[in-house]
Formats: C-alpha cells, sequence, structure tokens
C-alpha cells in the first residue's frame, strides 16, 4: 500500500501531524519507536489544558484517539532507512519492512547529550531539568542552580532567577565576563567557581552538590543546556539541510516545515530550537495541514 503520508516519529509532533493529516481523509501511517525526549519526566506543564498531566500517557491518549481514524496506521519500530523513488520515498522499518508514502514527515526527535557527572543521569527529567517554564514553578522559591555548559548558562541564570535563589556553578570553567557578571549580581544571582564532584540526593530528588574545594552546598534543582543530537540519520540520507542551533544540529524548514527536499517535511526538536512539547505540538500542526495542502494544490499546478 502507498500512503499519502508517512510520519517517523510518535510523540507530540508527529501525533500532531497525524490526526490533521488524517482528519484530512488521508492515508497517513506513524512509525513510532517509542522512545520520546520527555520519557523522563513524571509531568508535562504549560501544555494547553494538560497541564501537569503525565507525558507518556498524553502520548498513549493521542494515539487512541488517532487509530480511530479510518485512514491512519501506527507501526511500532524504528525507521531505519527513507529515500526518495519515483512514486515518492520509501521508508524501511526496521528488519526490512518497506513502506511507500508521497510525502513524508520528520519528527523522530531529539536526544540530550549529557555532561559526565556523577549522579547527573539519576536526576534527569526530576531535579536535573533544561526548562524552568516546563520544570520551574514547582520548586519556587527553592534552592536553584545553572550548570554551564555553554555560553548561555548566564543567560539561562538570568531567568531562572524569576523562580528562586539561584547559583551560576561555572564547574571549573570560564568566568562570566564583567559586564555579564553585573547583571548576574543585579539579578541576586551567585556565582561558584569550584568544580562540581558529585550530585547527591534520594533516588531522583537532588539534596546538594559536593565541590573540589570539600564544600557540600545545598540544591533542590539543577538546570543546564546539554548539547543535543538527532535519534535519526534519516534527514541526512535525504539530503535534508541542516543548520547549526544553539545546542546541537537542527533541520532547516521554511514557516510550512517543509526542509530543503521537496515533500519532506520536519516538526519539533529536531527542527526548533528553543524546544518544548508545546512548540512541538504546534510544528507538527503546521506540518500535517501544510503537507495536506501540498498534496491538493501541487496536482493542480501541474
Amino acid at each position: 500500500m502507498k500512503y499519502d503520508a508517512i510520519v517517523i516519529g510518535g510523540s507530540f509532533a508527529g501525533l500532531s501531524a497525524a490526526i490533521h493529516i488524517a482528519r484530512a481523509r488521508r492515508t497517513v501511517c506513524v512509525i513510532d519507536a517509542g522512545q520520546p525526549r520527555n520519557r523522563f519526566a513524571e509531568a508535562s506543564h504549560g501544555f494547553f489544558g494538560q497541564d501537569g498531566s503525565n507525558p507518556q500517557t498524553m502520548i498513549a491518549e493521542a494515539q487512541m484517539q488517532l487509530r480511530s481514524y479510518p485512514t491512519a496506521e501506527i507501526v511500532a519500530g524504528e525507521a531505519s532507512m527513507a529515500k526518495a523513488v519515483e512514486e515518492g520515498f520509501e521508508v524501511t522499518v526496521g528488519g526490512g519492512e518497506v513502506l511507500t508514502a508521497a510525502k513524508l514527515v520528520l519528527a523522530f526527535g531529539i536526544s540530550d547529550v549529557l555532561p559526565e557527572l556523577a549522579g547527573l543521569n539519576e536526576g534527569w527529567g526530576k531535579s536535573v531539568l533544561h526548562c524552568p517554564y516546563c520544570h520551574g514553578f514547582e520548586y519556587s522559591g527553592r534552592n536553584m542552580g545553572v550548570l554551564q555548559t555553554n555560553p548561555m548558562a548566564a543567560h539561562q541564570a538570568l531567568l531562572i532567577a524569576d523562580w528562586g535563589p539561584t547559583t551560576l556553578y561555572l564547574n571549573g570553567g570560564a568566568v562570566p565576563e564583567q559586564n555579564v557578571q553585573q547583571k548576574l549580581a543585579q539579578r541576586g544571582v551567585t556565582i561558584e567557581r569550584a568544580r562540581i564532584i558529585t550530585l547527591q540526593g534520594e533516588a531522583t530528588s537532588l539534596s546538594s552538590l559536593s565541590l573540589e574545594s570539600g564544600r557540600s552546598v545545598p540544591i533542590d534543582a539543577l538546570y543546564l543546556a546539554p548539547r543535543t543530537r538527532l535519534n535519526s540519520k534519516i534527514a541526512e540520507q535525504l539530503g535534508c539541510v541542516l543548520d547549526d542551533g544553539p545546542f546541537g544540529p537542527i533541520i532547516h524548514t521554511d514557516a510550512a516545515k517543509l526542509t530543503s527536499v521537496p515533500g519532506v517535511y520536519a516538526a519539533g526538536d529536531i527542527a526548533r530550537a528553543p524546544h518544548n512539547a508545546s512548540w512541538a505540538a504546534a510544528d507538527g500542526v503546521t506540518a500535517g495541514v501544510s503537507l495536506h495542502q501540498s498534496l491538493v494544490f501541487e496536482p493542480l499546478a501541474a
């Protein structure tokens, strides 16, 4: 069977694209590996009408809703390869099943590349975080820190100070420029230069940082902006142009979420910065609607 569209990735962006294609009565197949970026978080905050909901539950409900449309399918597995063919695109799933579609939506997501620091992985998505809008209110007024991993760390610390007392941990790295230090002081942000040895706490809850100087400092939440990587090589296989984003490579798209390759759209964290679930879903809507309209109007222009 040839689909009108194949969506690679079944999380917030991919499912948002797919449901709009299905509602347009076009055939769509979602290929989902089941590894969403936010699987480490217990709650998704700030999402319209779903504030505080579990992201895995939200995804499961969206998949169930998509399956109610007669022209939609979901295939569990990883898309390992994609290529352009005369009739559109071929996508290989897992061990060798090949699916064909006129158009593609790439929504396979990204992964965070965390710094090597003892105790950091255990708290990721719980008390070690990247977005104060997603996970800031819950730590209001408590001890918060920002780990310097890139030049954006000072900017992040200036922002997070709105949620409570904040320390910028340089972790032995470069000291900010004098004008930046002045802004940090103005916002009440403390600068800690010592290298961090380990993060301490019970289970996923952070309680303190052990510093190279021998001191232990209390902390409830540590924010950082990690490097990111694309979860799939498919964009490169297809020849999509990649941009250098602030945290890692992102797929270049126009306002319609169309990539540099005709017929290939990209949505969500792989095609934008900054990231959150609401933006991912909105990008998916744009990609799905744009793809459907291309199916209608391109033949008329031929």
